[in-house]
Order: C-alpha cells, then sequence, then structure tokens
C-alpha cells in the first residue's frame, strides 16, 4: 500500500486529513499517516509546529522527512494556505503578478514549491504541493446550511454565507484580503467559529461531503484526483 504523509498547516486541515481524506483515499490504496502539523520554526533542536509562518522552516522539515522516508512508495503532499502565505515563499514575487487570476498564481506558487524541494534521492514526483485556494474555509462555502448541525439558530447567518458563495464562480475564488478571506468572513456571521475551527470546520467540510467540495472547487479536485492516482505497490 502506498503511503502519504501530509503537511498540515493547522489542526483544522490536520484533522480533516486524518478523517476524511484519509478514509477516501484508502479505497484508492493510499495509505494517510498522521497528518503533520508544519513546521514555523526551530530553537535549539525542537521543531516548533503550526502555522506556516515562514517557508525555510517548512521547507527543512519536508526534506528531513524527505530523507527519512526513502521508500519509493512514499509520497507527500501539503495543505497551506493562499492566504497569507509565507513572504519568502518561492515564486511570491513572481506569482503576484498574477493576482488578477487566482487559478494560475496558486498553480505558478505550486510549481515553484515543487521545484525548490529536489528529492534528495531523485524522485521528485514524491512531493506533491497543494496550496489551497485561497483558503481551507472555502471548502465550507460548498453548502453552508451544514453550519446548523454545529451552530444553533443561525439560519439568518447561512443565508449571509449563501449570498457571499453566490457571488462567485466558485468557493475557492472568494479573496484572501485581510477582512475578507473565508474564514474572517465566517467569524463575522459566527464569532465562535474562530475558538471553534479545529472541531467545527472538519465535522461541517464532511457533512458538506467530498463529491460536493470537488463539483465547486476544481482546484481542490485536481489535486484529489493526483493522490487517487498514485501508484500503488
Amino acid at each position: 500500500m502506498t503511503r502519504l504523509y501530509i503537511f498540515a498547516e493547522g489542526q483544522t486541515e490536520q484533522t480533516y486529513g486524518d478523517t476524511v481524506l484519509k478514509k477516501h483515499l484508502a479505497a484508492f490504496g493510499v495509505y494517510v499517516q498522521r497528518p503533520v502539523l508544519i513546521a514555523h520554526a526551530r530553537k535549539k533542536g525542537v521543531v516548533h509546529r503550526g502555522g506556516g509562518r515562514r517557508y525555510s522552516p517548512m521547507k527543512k522539515d519536508i526534506l528531513r522527512f524527505l530523507k527519512q522516508e526513502k521508500n519509493p512508495d512514499v509520497y507527500f503532499t501539503t495543505m497551506i494556505d493562499l492566504y497569507a502565505l509565507p513572504v519568502d515563499f518561492p515564486g511570491a514575487a513572481e506569482a503576484e503578478k498574477l493576482r488578477h487570476s487566482p487559478r494560475d498564481r496558486v498553480k505558478k506558487l505550486e510549481e515553484r514549491f515543487a521545484a525548490d524541494l529536489d528529492d534528495p534521492f531523485g524522485r521528485p514526483t514524491r512531493f506533491i504541493p497543494h496550496i489551497q485556494l485561497h483558503e481551507y474555509e472555502a471548502i465550507l462555502f460548498c453548502r453552508p446550511s451544514c453550519f446548523s448541525s454545529f451552530f444553533d439558530d443561525c439560519s439568518k447567518q447561512i443565508e449571509q454565507l449563501k449570498n457571499i458563495s453566490q457571488e462567485h464562480e466558485s468557493p475557492e475564488l472568494i479573496d484572501d484580503g485581510q477582512h475578507t478571506a473565508p474564514s474572517k468572513r465566517i467569524i463575522d456571521f459566527f464569532p465562535d467559529y474562530e475558538c471553534a475551527k479545529p472541531v467545527a470546520g472538519p465535522q461541517i467540510a464532511e457533512e458538506i461531503g467530498l463529491p460536493t467540495v470537488r463539483e465547486q472547487c476544481p482546484h481542490f479536485d485536481a489535486w484529489l484526483k493526483r493522490l487517487e492516482s498514485l501508484p500503488n505497490s
């Protein structure tokens, strides 16, 4: 069975990977290891994880896993947000010129990300970069009615989220502004989500279901198809 490591930006992505994605990919012969929180610093030999605020520790951490796991049937991917991506991320300046075209922008960043993480064992295809367009919470806009399973008396808030979703061709295109990124918009209507997101985020996404997310989020769908097609030993 093929093994897959997911480097997650935060606990929300970590839980989603360990529940929804792990169960789904097992049907394709891909076993998801316990998702790893991405490194953001290393001090006195201790790796600090979560947030992905700096690129250098992130890169060193992934390369360390690549060196430790030498088998050709072990693959690596990421779940990090385009929103608030580290300023030292490879290709950041070049991709900024493509801000008018978010899908081209994120594709360019993923290409540069892959090129920057050369597999030390000459197998570059073992690393499959994925940058969430624009943020994990875009998934939750695929079916806002599912917020009612976690929050009480929220019909008005759900309608507000539906209106935002309908204004965009895809939830993935809800922008990455400091106050208008998907998570910020959700917190505007559901303030409790900010503290509850590691639990609420994965549960709501699970209720929405992968078929709905894939239908509305083509960038996510392309990534999942690539993971489903990994060679199975």
